[in-house]
């Protein structure tokens, strides 16, 4: 799992501003998020992971025990319990909503050497997936 640390810039993002728009991200954010470059931090100490993303807009930070239960506000304003698997080379995160008609969401980091594919889709949607791609820096 050392491998998955480091640095990586985003390269590419399909269906990106349709996944937003889904989960009722306005049309600023969106238009700033799709436009952004993000870098994403991978690190880890005393069995605590971090996975920080960079844009110039914001900063936001996951941190996480692998195979704990915890609760997060997603960067969209979601209240959620989120855990999150290690699935040979992939971290799979699950985020279940706390509150009715909020959309949950998986998202999978499969780390293949220098290329993170980020892939997220929202539970009940499977048509949507989003899929961004991100190389080492």
């Amino acid at each position: 799992m050392d491998s998955f640390k480091g640095k990586y810039e985003r390269v590419s993002a399909d269906n990106y501003e349709e996944f937003l728009k889904a989960l009722g991200v306005g049309l600023l954010l969106r238009k700033a998020a799709t436009v952004s470059t993000p870098v994403m931090e991978v690190s880890e100490e005393n069995g605590t992971w971090t996975i920080k993303t960079s844009t110039t807009l914001k900063t936001m930070e996951l941190k996480f025990k692998i195979g704990e239960e915890f609760d997060e506000t997603t960067p969209d304003g979601r209240d959620v319990t989120a855990l999150v698997t290690l699935d040979g080379n992939k971290l799979v995160t699950v985020q279940k909503a706390k509150k009715d008609g909020v959309a949950s969401t998986k998202s999978v980091r499969e780390f293949n050497g220098d290329e993170v594919v980020y892939t997220m889709t929202i539970d009940g949607n499977d048509d949507l997936v989003c899929v961004q791609k991100f190389k080492r820096v």
